[in-house]
């Protein structure tokens, strides 16, 4: 596409856009009757209209049935989870028993890593990208230690090359090779929060199950936001959070997938709890744990009913949208009219201001751009939100933005480019 810096042009897309009506579906933030331009969907979804009436409506089935809810009206809770697998699969490109929701994010991974990580002889380590966000961090840390050993000892982390923002996959695949006879796992983020760099799963997954080891993928800044196939790749598992691409709300209830080449496998150890018991036996509060077929076998708390609905509006949104295929192609065109836009800025500005590290490919991005300021970056951030842009700031001088195909237009984008200019040309 021959992009333009103009706002004709950023309003014919926009009416040429078959999402355009999306966007009515969703409610923005505002500051003194101003809506914001909302760039921070990577961080927290917007809220769809329809979740004050879904929860409502769940609200009143407990007002109206209380316990028996779980069993008797329209959506009994006992089976609710049961028609968000059904949504949920070709978020990740997973058949419906493969994936589950429950519990949140960082919860979700430990649940996996019990069952994933089983170090044994010369087989202990774990390769994994470095910088990786905090709670992957943390939790990879605790789980060696919970084996008896040393993170420093353990764990392996990948970075770029001196002077190079974002990893090269030759460069994994190498250090598995490395590796490759003391590996007991991989665990990579699908993207990585701060360059927004989007890996080769497919490639990675198969490199390291070829080394011998098991092949885990935190997906908080991939589902929903690139079409991932989970199934296909062969993954092992993976994990989500759905309050970020997906919209379901602060702290909504997350995602997992097992691959059903793991269903049989009673070697697995697990947390087990009361609802992942074999679902036709439950009832009966019978000593000895046996799971339910799938990923509800890694249940371990009872359905979280009211995010469960929220989770589900969203769901229903990207169904009608068609799945992730007209939204990917609507997200690479937004994403790459941000990144002329920014050149566009540095243009104006007779300076490199700005230094996009997100990759330039689409094929190796998502919906976020990760852009560097030369100076005075949290100031120019500032500055954007008072003038009603809202992306994200990351220390120690990165402005994360981030356009949803969902229920960004390209105006938005032409109109951050205009008012990221006149804050520069305020500031520096």
């Amino acid at each position: 596409m021959n992009f333009k810096n103009n706002l004709a042009f950023a309003r014919e897309q926009d009416e040429n856009d078959a999402l355009k009506e999306f966007r009515k579906q969703f409610l923005f933030p505002n500051h003194k009757g101003k809506e914001f331009i909302y760039l921070c969907g990577n961080s927290l979804g917007l809220q769809p209209k329809v979740a004050s009436e879904v929860l409502k409506r769940q609200l009143t089935n407990w007002a109206n049935l209380a316990v028996e809810g779980w069993f008797d009206g329209e959506e009994p809770w006992m089976f609710y989870h049961k028609e968000l697998k059904a949504l949920m699969a070709p978020i990740v490109g997973a058949f419906p028993a493969e994936v589950c929701p429950m519990n949140t994010l960082t919860v979700n991974l430990h649940l996996l890593m019990v069952s994933f990580y089983q170090p044994k002889g010369k087989r202990v380590k774990i390769i994994m990208e470095g910088g990786a966000f905090p709670s992957d961090q943390y939790a990879i840390e605790s789980q060696v230690r919970f084996h008896g050993y040393q993170p420093d000892d353990v764990i392996i982390e990948v970075f770029p090359r001196a002077g190079e923002d974002t990893l090269r996959t030759e460069d994994i695949i190498a250090k598995i090779s490395e590796h490759r006879d003391e590996l007991a796992l991989v665990l990579f983020g699908g993207i990585n929060y701060y360059t927004g760099q989007w890996y080769d799963m497919k490639q990675i997954t198969q490199a390291g199950q070829a080394a011998g080891a098991i092949v885990g993928w935190d997906l908080a800044h991939a589902a929903g936001n690139v079409p991932v196939k989970l199934h296909d790749w062969g993954v092992d598992f993976a994990c989500w959070c759905s309050y970020k691409y997906q919209n379901s709300g602060p702290g909504g209830i997350a995602g997992i997938f097992v691959h059903e080449k793991h269903f049989n496998d009673r070697t697995l150890n697990r947390f087990a709890g009361w609802w992942g018991y074999q679902e036709d036996k439950r009832f009966k509060m019978e000593k000895g744990f046996i799971p339910e077929a799938g990923a509800d076998g890694w249940q371990v708390s009872c359905t979280q009913v009211m995010p469960m609905a929220l989770y589900h509006a969203s769901l229903k949104i990207f169904e009608n949208a068609g799945f992730l295929s007209p939204l990917r192609d609507k997200s690479i065109a937004l994403t790459g009219y941000l990144y002329f836009i920014i050149n566009e800025v540095n243009k104006e500005l007779n300076a490199e201001q700005f230094r996009i590290i997100t990759p330039e490919n689409p094929k190796d991005r998502g919906a976020q751009l990760s852009i560097i300021a030369a100076k005075n970056g949290k100031e120019i951030f500032d500055g954007l939100v008072a003038n009603h842009v809202l992306g994200d700031w990351r220390e120690p001088n990165v402005i994360r933005l981030s356009p949803i195909p969902l229920y960004n237009s390209f105006e938005d984008i032409y109109l951050t480019g205009q008012t990221l200019l006149k804050v520069c040309k305020a500031t520096l």
